[in-house]
């Protein structure tokens, strides 16, 4: 847990009943801005000569993998200006995830990240960590694609999420702000399990509106992991009539 004077008292502000939605999205950022301070401090550096105005120095800059973002979809959006303040040359890629409506296992929906994920490091974003489910899928599907090096950065976390990432995959190191217990909600079936922080609806709240994916095209994409293009897919289950010899998504108002 990163325990840092100012995330304390942002997150404060973040999750008081008066803070509105404006006031909300920045703070989503500033937190993100300082906790990737933190998530990146472990990077490796390199000397090099650097010409200043009146001499030759000795300087440093970041060796080694490069850096893409993944916000696991919607949620985790609003953390990317933050980050990207920091780093604003990395790459981003996007992980699209929802909850079974039976089962309640995470099921992915689209899945794009840059080519040649082997040689890259990850920061995977995603605001709330209650059970930990959506997030170990996401980093589930990287590992799959080939990606290592995988950070994953959250502002709230519960507990028991905390454990399922370590369980689940004991090589990512999990960066938060705050842990706060996880609670129980029911909706026509079983409970369902949230972290109880006080904050409502992140995706609606950072300003993200739901949003249905369909796709416009007659062919799905078949993107391989070392391509140009990078991995992409979108999951099964969207019917082939919907396929065109073009491929996109489109964003409806309503899940």
């Amino acid at each position: 847990m990163i325990d840092h004077p100012l995330l304390k008292h942002k997150i404060s502000l973040l999750r008081d009943v008066n803070t509105q939605k404006k006031e909300f999205q920045e703070l989503v950022d500033e937190i993100a801005m300082l906790m990737a301070y933190e998530v990146t401090a472990g990077l490796e550096t390199e000397e090099y000569e650097v010409e200043t105005p009146l001499e030759y120095t000795k300087g440093h800059r970041v060796r080694g993998r490069r850096i893409t973002l993944v916000p696991i979809l919607r949620a985790g959006l609003g953390m990317v200006d933050g980050v990207m303040r920091l780093l604003p040359t990395m790459r981003v890629g996007h992980i699209g995830l929802y909850r079974h409506h039976d089962t309640l296992e995470p099921v992915d929906y689209y899945f794009k990240i840059p080519p040649h994920p082997e040689e890259r490091s990850f920061i995977v974003t995603d605001p709330m960590l209650a059970t930990g489910g959506s997030a170990s899928a996401a980093i589930s599907f990287l590992k799959e694609s080939g990606a290592g090096g995988i950070r994953l950065m959250c502002i709230v976390a519960a507990p028991e999420g905390v454990q399922r990432l370590l369980d689940d995959h004991p090589d990512v190191p999990v960066f938060t702000a705050t842990l706060h217990p996880a609670g129980a909600r029911r909706r026509r079936g079983p409970a369902v399990r949230h972290a109880v922080a006080g904050a409502g609806s992140w995706g609606a709240a950072a300003g993200f509106p739901p949003a249905r994916f369909r796709c416009l095209s007659s062919e799905p994409p078949r993107f391989a992991a070392g391509s140009p293009q990078g991995a992409s897919r979108l999951a099964p289950g969207i019917p082939a009539a919907a396929w065109g010899s073009r491929w996109a998504l489109q964003a409806t108002d309503s899940l």
